[in-house]
Formats: structure tokens, sequence, C-alpha cells
């Protein structure tokens, strides 16, 4: 195993120059940098680095949107001993500010000016800050900021540099080790401030070589690197894994034309949350409501058979003849075009991860074809710690440990890990370092789950978060959760029930699906609270709860349930960037209404505090009803 990122760059360099090793798509046209030339800008770069008096353990930060320069600038900062901060690009400034200055940031690299402007503003809250980068320069012409510098001259002091001492770069990646620590990953927060994950380079190459062993990664393989940088996930495969195995990492244009990009690029495997997998099954299903009589019939009946045949293939009985030779049409006529129309033509597997992902998306998906993949891990481990192999795809399962992987299960039921992937401490945070392991040295993951027969690490839910019924029935919040959310129409949901008498809940409409659904019947509307406030909505997202009730144990369904005037916002502390529901707070924020659901009452007042993204407030007040599922009366079924 080669010490470090950079040394494994310089090593593709040697060994692969003239494939490519990362690619960006810039005003409609793919350019490439094959891994001579990613290894000659990281090489310039970090000689720039260098004169700007950049050096072991100090603290380098990217902002932005997936670009080539952007991965660069963090290997540039490994070659020089430093350490890579990536952060969530959305974040506001008061996010911004507190990640910055506690990882103690001396230099970043922003995407452009949107970026560049927000690091300019928080810079007195910043004071270890000296230097400010970017990518790209349109916008920037007229600063005049001495903070600020472009990248290409940074690449060009540095060349100067080089010009009087070629070998300065290659000795400085010859001084790394496999414990320096390349990476400080802020954690996604759901319980208070984030904490500052340290990975070393022997942990992020570990637990690459791993999954790329278990998986079948190989040089050449296409993956498309779009979701946040600041996601651990995404500098697993978007620098780890590529520099591990040789294969390429393409960037999309921009965030709004990934999906374009991904049908254009057609990549071998792709790693995406639940939310991007339901939305994809969401957009298709109003499609296919919108489409001709004929086209709607079709795609359903040979979806129904579709999932029908993937129940079948995991309880490992028999395909009937009509069956096979159903879907074989299916093949042709849906399934096929289906496939490439997403970009998914190509792919040997697609992965999915950081929530639960719904059993009947998941079938979905494979049933069509996509060998679509749970995968389990946590910013501590690296991102990667289990993955369900080829043929044993279970959406009630995150699979089997990776090579070299260990799980235990405590007598709480909480998952506990020994891997190579395992993080190096929490930055400046020691009580929360040793609080995280156990006394022998195991991680503590925060999930409540088990081993099925198989060998398969089942996850119930986080651990803090499952608790019981007054009947004394579990209740496990994210499992009802994610059954609400296959519907098209629902885009959130925070469920309550424990130490209740029943189960209520919280959603937040899906605005694009939900208003497609007003149009089409003449339902006019002006805004998110004006539509989430229509009875017609109410009624329909009521029959999507009974629907979804239908599959659940009794003592798990929801009785009440109000529809949000607002969508959950991470810039409202309700979400984390990473789109999980901080719970504590949401149940401190809505206490009152929470209170209205289990007390009888059929509407409640809401006062709400939203943020914008430059940090300015405003307060949205209103009347939200509340609703009862099916033939319950909300006041007796309350009583």
């Amino acid at each position: 195993m080669s010490a470090t990122l950079p040394a494994l760059l310089r090593r593709n360099a040697r060994d692969w120059g003239d494939r490519a090793g990362i690619r960006e798509k810039d005003r409609g046209v793919w350019q490439t940098w094959r891994w001579r030339d990613y290894f000659a800008h990281v090489r310039d770069f970090a000689a720039g680095l260098s004169a700007e008096g950049f050096g072991r353990g100090d603290r380098l930060a990217v902002i932005g949107d997936n670009r080539p320069r952007l991965y660069a600038a963090q290997l540039a900062a490994h070659a020089l001993g430093g350490i890579a901060v990536p952060v969530y690009q959305d974040s506001i400034a008061s996010e911004l500010a507190y990640v910055l200055d506690h990882a103690g940031v001396s230099i970043v690299v922003a995407e452009d000016q949107e970026q560049a402007d927000k690091i300019l503003s928080l810079r007195e809250k910043v004071p270890a800050l000296r230097r400010l980068i970017y990518d790209d320069p349109r916008g920037m012409s007229h600063y005049r900021d001495a903070l600020l510098a472009a990248f290409p001259a940074i690449e060009a002091a540095g060349q100067a540099l080089l010009a009087a001492d070629p070998g300065l770069i290659d000795r400085a990646i010859d001084a790394g080790t496999e414990n320096d620590i390349a990476l400080i990953a802020y954690t996604s927060g759901t319980t208070g401030a984030p904490k500052g994950a340290m990975i070393s380079h022997r942990s992020m190459i570990a637990a690459a070589e791993n999954f790329a062993k278990a998986e079948g990664i190989r040089a050449g393989d296409e993956w498309l690197s779009y979701l946040p940088m600041a996601w651990v996930g995404d500098t697993a495969f978007s620098l780890a894994l590529t520099l591990v195995t040789g294969m390429t990492t393409s960037c999309p244009e921009s965030p709004e034309t990934v999906r374009r990009d991904l049908r254009e690029l057609g990549p071998t495997g792709l790693i995406a949350p639940p939310r991007i997998w339901e939305a994809m099954l969401s957009d298709l299903s109003v499609r296919a409501a919108n489409a001709s009589p004929l086209k709607r019939v079709t795609f359903e009946r040979f979806r129904a058979l579709a999932e029908q045949r993937e129940l079948l293939r995991a309880e490992r009985k028999p395909l009937p003849v009509s069956l096979r030779l159903g879907c074989a049409l299916g093949e042709f006529f849906v399934y096929r075009p289906l496939r490439d129309q997403l970009g998914l033509a190509r792919t040997r597997a697609c992965y999915t991860g950081g929530a639960p992902l719904g059993a009947d998306t998941f079938r979905f998906f494979r049933g069509v074809g996509v060998n679509l993949k749970q995968i389990y891990g946590a910013t501590e481990v690296s991102a990667l710690l289990a993955c369900q192999p080829n043929g044993e795809a279970d959406p009630n399962s995150v699979g089997r440990p990776l090579p070299d992987v260990e799980l235990r299960i405590d007598p709480d039921g909480e998952v506990q890990a020994r891997a190579p992937g395992v993080f190096a401490g929490y930055y400046r945070q020691e009580a929360a370092t040793q609080a995280a392991f156990t006394p022998d040295g195991w991680l503590r993951m925060g999930d409540a789950g088990f081993v099925d027969p198989r060998g398969h690490l089942v996850v119930i839910d986080r651990a803090r978060d499952v608790g019981k019924l007054q009947t004394g029935e579990a209740f496990a919040p994210q499992f009802i959760e994610n059954k609400l959310k296959f519907s098209p129409f629902i885009r959130e949901v925070v469920a309550f029930g424990n130490a209740r008498p029943f189960v209520a809940a919280m959603i937040a409409i899906d605005m694009g699906t939900v208003g497609n659904w007003a149009e089409r019947r003449g339902l006019a509307y002006t805004s998110y609270m004006d539509l989430a406030g229509k009875p017609e909505i109410a009624a329909l997202i009521a029959a999507e709860l009974e629907k979804c009730n239908a599959s659940l144990p009794a003592g798990q369904r929801v009785r009440r349930f109000l529809l949000l005037a607002k969508e959950l916002e991470a810039d409202d502390a309700e979400m984390t960037r990473t789109r999980k529901v901080r719970r504590g707070f949401v149940a401190e924020k809505y206490a009152a209404v929470i209170e209205a659901l289990y007390s009888g009452a059929e509407s409640v007042e809401t006062t709400l505090e939203i943020t914008y993204e430059d940090g300015r407030k405003a307060i949205v007040r209103g009347t939200v009803a509340i609703h009862g599922v099916g033939a319950s009366e909300p006041r007796r079924e309350a009583a």
C-alpha cells in the first residue's frame, strides 16, 4: 500500500499517465485531465502553496461544487503534509465560520465568486485565514482584495519555485507517512455542533482498498462525482477509491445538469443517497401519470412484473415461465430504455447509503435491472464498512462487513466496529473521542441493529431514537418515515410516538409533484404555504398515508398528521447538510405543534423563524390544520 494519497497519484501518473484521471464538463464540453496532467497540477499548486508558507500540519479548506481543481487543491495540501477540510457549499455564514475557525484553516480554495464573497464576509471570524484562492475567474476581475489570488497565479508561483528546485514536491511526498492526518471531515451535527473527525491516509486508503476488493472496482471504470465534497463519502470515492484503483471520476457542469450529464456519461458505477433514488422514482411516476393511457398502462404493467420478479428472487423462489416471458418483453419495451434514459445503462453496480432506502424504491430499481445495493458506514470509518454482495441485495439489510472489518452488537443492541478505516479521533475534542470508543477499543457506531442468519447487518435506527409507544410496542421513527417517503407527494416526514399513545407525523410535501398534481386539476396556489394549506392536498396526503398504513403493523400506523407550512431546511437547523432530521432541535422548535397532534386539537397556531443563506431571518406565522387518517376521528383518537 502506498503511504499517502499524493503518493498514489504520483504512481498513477507514472503507470497510467495517458489514461483519463479526472474530467469536468465546462460550457457543454468535457475537459479531461490525464493522470499525468492531474499530478502536474497538484505538483505545481503544492509548490505554490509552499511559496505561501503552507506546510506540514496546516489546514486548507475547499468550498464549492465538485471541480478538478478543488480535488487537486486537497491533494496538494496532502503532498506538503497538510490537512484538507472540505466544507458544504450551501452552508450559511454561521456554520462556515464555526468550521473554518474550529479547524484553524489558513487557506481556503473557493470555486467561484459566490463562494469567495461568502468567505470574504467571514474574514474577521476566521483569524487564521491568510489566503483565499478562487478557481472560476468570472466576476472576479474587479476585486482588489489582498487576501485573494487566482488558482493559475498560485500554480505559476509554484512553477517558478520548481524551476529552482525540481525535487521539492517529490521530497515532500516522500516525507509523508500513512499515519499523517489527511482529512478533517465534519460530522452532520444531528445532536449539536459538528465534530471534526480526523482521518489518516492509512484509514482512507485501507477502506478504499477493501471496498475495491469486494466490489471489483478497477482502472478504467467511470464514476460521476456530484455529491457534496464535504461529505466523507465523496472523499472516499472521488479521491481515495479513484487513486487506489485508477478509475476515472467526472464532475458535472452544475448541480442542475447532473441528470443530463449522467445520461451523457453513462458511468459504470454510481452512489446516491436515498433521497436521489426516491426523487428519480417520483419523477418517473409523475411522468407516467401524465403520459398517454397506453404508455401509462404499459409502464404500470411492466413495473408490477419487475417488482414481482424481484420479490421472488429475494425469496429464492423459481420464476414462472409467464413471468420470465413478461419481463423479457419488459426489458425490450420498458426496462432497457428506462435505464438508458437515467444514464444507468452501463452500470455494473449502484450504491445507496447514509440513511435507509424504502423497500419499494429499492425493489423498483432492482426490478428494472439496476444492480442497486446498500452500503453502510460513517464519517468515523472513512465512509465504508459494509456492502451487499451481488446476488444478496436486500432492502432490509446493509450487507456484509467488508474485508478486514469486524462488527459486533453490544447487549443494548448498539452496532460496534473495528476496521482499518477507523478515524484517529475528533479534532480538539478529547472527551468526545474517548466517548466514541468502548474500553476495549471498539468504535460505537450509534446505530441500533443486529446481524441476521446470513451474516448481514440490519440497522433499525439511530440507537438514541428507538423508543416505545405507551402500549409497549417498539417505535423506530426512521422505519415509518421511510415508508411514507415512498410516496412521490411527500418530501420529508418526522414521526413521533415515543412514550405516546399512537404515532403522529409532521409532513413536508414535495412542492414539485404536489404542485403538478394541483395544476392538472385546476387547483390554483400562490406559494408553498398556500398549497400545503389546501384541504384537497390534505386529502391527497391522507390517502397516501392510508396506503402506507396498510403495510405497517397496527401499532405503528400513523393516526394523525399535519402538513408543514414550510419545508424542513438545513439553513433553519432542522436538517443536517446531508438531509438527516435533527430530531432534538425539531422536537424543541415544534413542541407546540407536537402537543396539538396529541391533544385532540383540529388546528394549531405556528410562528416559525426561517433563515436565509446570508444569515438574515424572517418570521412565518399561520394556522395549520390537523387531520386524522382513514376512519379515525381526531378527537376521539387523541382521547
